[in-house]
């Protein structure tokens, strides 16, 4: 019975965690991802601006993918994509199916992969979705639950977090492109998986002295080191082609994103201040990230996907849905 409850389990905390939603419950069950408690007082976030100096570019181009929540009913997130200028917004899943977390879209740009939970095994699972036929390909089973897909930069391989037995210990796994081969990167307890530019370390979350923070790891599972030290430090995190790293940390509703360099040198904050910012996606070309905020409808259910520039500037809103656009991921 246990075993087949930990897939809603899991999902239910993860659309948590993604969009900050307030628990009303007396005694909420702990956010698989929240470190701290409540009562534990927040350190100040040293940074500085010594990030290197980007000259503001043209217009963002490429596509975002992202979660959406399209329907009234609960339960039911859908993946979208919209044009990096806010044109061509549609809904990529189909309408009778039902829960989609965790899309990217893959290097060359035919493609957007997702984890959705298979009504024969009962477990979320990995697809691919080629956006010209609208085909969609099941690439994993039974593998466990498993999210937060991304498809290597040179397209031949896919990192994703497995969960499997229990929820609390999550780890990263890499396979094939057409889901063959899978296999663990390490033991440690890691989620939300990304991968440098040249595809031979992965950035992802794991704990340290009992709190979240972001590691790096040779794709072969040797080098593991840590590189940020962040109160709070949450979800999904990128790295662009640029060599930054980009991430979120903060107090529940009071989220920021901040830049850094690989190492966790010359901290910055990125995003306008009071927008409650989280999951951040860099743009291929590393002059914008795309993210999660409340900047014009601070209350539940509130979120739409907006873009910055890298040095936090010209702050521009993408989607306006009646409930939460989140989990953005931009590709070509």
């Amino acid at each position: 019975m246990m075993k087949k409850l930990l897939p809603v389990c899991i999902v239910l905390l993860i659309s948590i965690m993604a969009c900050n939603l307030p628990v009303t419950t007396p005694t909420p069950a702990p956010d698989l991802f929240q470190t701290m408690q409540a009562s534990t007082p927040m350190p100040t976030i040293p940074v500085n601006s010594t990030l290197p100096a980007i000259a503001p570019t043209g217009e963002p181009t490429g596509k975002i993918a992202f979660t959406c929540q399209v329907f009234k009913e609960i339960n039911r997130e859908q993946i979208c994509i919209v044009n990096a200028d806010g044109t061509g917004y549609r809904r990529l899943t189909p309408e009778d199916s039902m829960r989609h977390f965790y899309p990217s879209i893959s290097p060359d740009g035919g493609s957007v992969m997702y984890s959705a939970l298979n009504e024969q095994s009962k477990h979320y699972e990995i697809y691919e979705l080629v956006l010209a036929t609208d085909e969609i390909k099941v690439l994993t089973y039974s593998l466990g639950d498993l999210n937060a897909p991304e498809i290597s930069p040179d397209g031949k391989s896919i990192i994703f977090t497995r969960f499997f037995d229990d929820p609390e210990h999550p780890t990263t796994w890499l396979m094939d492109r057409d889901g063959s081969n899978p296999r663990q990167v390490s033991d440690v307890s890691a989620w939300d998986p990304t991968w440098s530019p040249n595809g031979a370390q992965v950035l992802f979350a794991s704990y340290a002295e009992g709190l979240s923070q972001l590691f790096v790891i040779n794709v072969d599972g040797t080098g593991l080191r840590q590189v940020s030290n962040l109160p709070a430090l949450r979800g999904r995190s990128d790295w662009s082609p640029m060599d930054l790293v980009v991430t979120y940390s903060g107090k529940p509703w009071e989220r920021e994103l901040f830049a850094m360099n690989p190492d966790g040198s010359a901290l910055r904050q990125i995003s306008p201040a009071g927008g409650n910012s989280q999951g951040p996606s860099f743009s291929p070309d590393g002059q914008w990230v795309a993210f999660t905020a409340y900047f014009d409808r601070y209350e539940v259910h509130g979120c739409e996907i907006y873009i910055v520039r890298v040095d936090g500037t010209d702050l521009r809103r993408l989607t306006d849905n009646e409930y939460c656009d989140y989990q953005p991921r931009w590709g070509p």
